[in-house]
């Protein structure tokens, strides 16, 4: 519940996100069952303004989740199937001459890719060549797409969720460090429990189609956008950010021995801005104007577990990076948050 002790344009700002919250769950839940956390992860991803690898064995509705989703914000939606021949202008679009009717001239004209969406599913994106991987780091980044020298903005909001399969491995292509970097979480698409497989078996066997409506318009997810970024945090949460980060670097002099024991790479800035956004976004959810430490916990390991390159120490040892994340939340403590990061005493002290 949204803290009533909160101003009457913060508490606005937290009863419509989470009313928002709501309806979007609801709507996605016709037609996906369960995966209650990696709905939660995809939508804080999204609200703050993040892009998402999802990786898990197939069959689990990645495509179907990203599909519904994009159907219930009413944005426009694309899916690219990534195969090994695919080219990067496949994804970008590409210049085409034609004739002009009226002078008979031959000009230049763009065609747009798949790339030109709100959403763009890029299906198992580890089956493509590096090459073509890369053509999305633009667009990714920058928001827009150069062809022949032309900048070609994209229409906000702009996200790709890529999909992986990780069990795969013959004909495939490990994304490259720099790519990962641009997704803000890597979401684990787990199976699903037995009463939930139970209500897929039902759902998806019967002569029944279900509709799912759009809650959503193009401006309110912008405007949800713009209210995470409004949500204020203590100058303590960023420290506490910036040491949970920084000690995953191996040429930090605070980074535990298990870091240079387990890790070949650590977590670059990135990490420390997507782990505030998302923390700004739980919050939200929540139904908080101010961000805790909980909320930085609760996205560390979507934001670090890609970010972090182990060696062969870890392999050997059977670490996996949300091993070495948990080991970090527990050995990294907080300053002392001072009194105003909690919602109701900031309104008592502005009083």
């Amino acid at each position: 519940m949204p803290d009533s002790a909160l101003p009457a344009d913060e508490l606005k700002i937290v009863e419509n996100f989470r009313g928002s919250w709501a309806e979007l769950k609801a709507e996605i839940a016709k037609k996906v069952v369960g995966q209650e956390e990696v709905i939660e992860q995809l939508l804080t991803a999204i609200f703050a303004r993040g892009h998402c690898l999802l990786v898990g064995v197939p069959g689990l509705a990645k495509t179907l989740l990203v599909s519904t989703l994009a159907a219930a914000m009413d944005l426009s939606f694309s899916r690219i199937q990534f195969t090994p021949d695919l080219m990067p202008s496949d994804i970008t679009g590409t210049e085409v001459i034609q004739e002009d009717k009226a002078t008979g001239e031959r000009v230049q004209k763009f065609i747009p890719g798949p790339v030109f969406a709100n959403i763009v599913l890029a299906d198992e994106i580890n089956r493509t060549p590096p090459k073509t991987q890369a053509a999305l780091l633009e667009a990714m980044q920058e928001y827009h797409v150069t062809s022949a020298g032309k900048r070609y903005p994209l229409e906000q909001p702009f996200f790709v969720l890529a999909t992986q399969n990780p069990i795969e491995q013959e004909g495939t292509y490990p994304l490259p460090e720099a790519q990962l970097d641009r997704f803000m979480f890597m979401v684990l698409v787990d199976y699903p429990s037995r009463d939930e497989e139970f209500e897929v078996m039902k759902l998806t066997t019967a002569d029944a189609s279900v509709e799912v409506k759009p809650v959503l318009s193009r401006s309110d997810v912008l405007a949800l956008q713009s209210a995470v970024r409004k949500v204020p945090i203590a100058d303590s949460i960023i420290e506490y950010v910036l040491d949970l980060v920084r000690k995953t670097r191996l040429s930090d002099p605070d980074a535990p021995d298990y870091i240079r024991k387990w890790l070949s790479w650590g977590a670059g800035p990135r990490a420390a801005q997507y782990l505030i956004l998302g923390a700004k976004a739980r919050a939200l959810i929540a139904g908080r104007f101010h961000v805790s430490i909980e909320d930085v916990k609760a996205v560390a390991r979507p934001v670090l577990r890609h970010r972090l390159i182990t060696n062969f120490n870890a392999e050997a040892d059977g670490v996996k990076p949300d091993d070495i994340v948990a080991k970090l939340l527990e050995d990294t403590r907080p300053l002392k948050e001072p009194l105003g990061s909690d919602g109701r005493i900031s309104k008592v002290l502005r009083t």
